[in-house]
């Protein structure tokens, strides 16, 4: 028996970044993944691996050079304009820093109701939705009223989260969503995600540089390295038992609380090279 058709499916994806008029960089050397409906998808990997271009090739922010990128069957490699938009309702994205993409100078109110209303929504309408937003990420009611600055960076990432959610999608691109939080809240923002995961069936291409983090979240995982996949497969098994060194060196990286198995693991994570 096969399982359900992939919501997001990635093919072959290559992606280039243009660094002078004769001279290229090559992000993404072929990659191919997909997301099935109500899961969620990580893809980890350190700074300059190429996880953050896949995902802006998604939403349409980095132009691919060959490969296609489909949604519910639909090829959305090049989609612009118009298409674009209409995809808006359906992928949505939360970025790493959570002050740096809401507004400072819009309440969060609007912020919030802004998506609904450009796609139509009256502000009657729109205005409960935000509430239920609120209420979903667990904000006080009168955070409609207060701005970004006034709130915490695991309070802003909350607003964020609603944000992406308000429209009802049904794909969330979550480029590096805690990496910028401290422990505890980190915890708190990944219990909210599976949370909301398990009320909307939302799917989730979950990017971080931390397979501590995404073997809390995520049901299957690859890993990509230099632009390319070297390991994939469930989650529970690559960070259980990786074949690839990469994977290897990524999990060891991860902190334990015990000092005496951080120091073997550092030990054992030099001893890989």
């Amino acid at each position: 028996m096969t399982g359900p058709a992939p919501l997001l499916a990635i093919e072959d994806l290559v992606v280039d970044y243009r660094l002078s008029r004769r001279v290229r960089f090559r992000a993404l050397k072929g990659i191919s993944l997909d997301v099935k409906p109500g899961e969620c998808v990580g893809l980890v990997g350190e700074s300059g691996s190429g996880k953050s271009t896949l995902g802006k090739a998604v939403l349409g922010l980095a132009a691919p050079e060959s490969g296609r990128i489909t949604f519910d069957g639909e090829d959305i490699t090049h989609a612009r304009g118009a298409t674009r938009r209409r995809l808006a309702s359906d992928i949505q994205v939360v970025f790493q820093d959570p002050y740096g993409s809401l507004d400072p100078t819009m309440t969060v109110s609007e912020v919030l109701a802004e998506p609904l209303v450009v796609a139509g929504t009256s502000r009657a309408e729109a205005r409960t939705v935000v509430a239920d937003m609120l209420d979903r990420v667990r904000l006080p009611a009168d955070a409609v009223h207060r701005y970004p600055g006034e709130f915490s960076g695991g309070q802003r990432q909350r607003i964020a989260i609603a944000r992406a959610l308000v429209r009802r999608p049904r794909l969330i691109v979550c480029d590096e969503p805690v990496s910028a939080l401290d422990l505890t809240t980190q915890a708190t923002i990944l219990d909210l995600f599976l949370e909301l995961q398990r009320e909307t069936s939302v799917s989730y291409l979950f990017v971080s540089h931390d397979l501590g983090v995404v073997r809390r979240i995520c049901h299957r995982v690859s890993v990509l390295y230099q632009g390319e996949i070297v390991e994939s497969g469930p989650t529970a098994a690559i960070t259980r038992a990786p074949e690839h060194p990469y994977t290897q060196r990524l999990l060891l990286a991860v902190p334990v609380a015990d000092p005496a198995r951080q120091a073997e693991r550092r030990a054992a994570r030099l001893g890989l090279g």
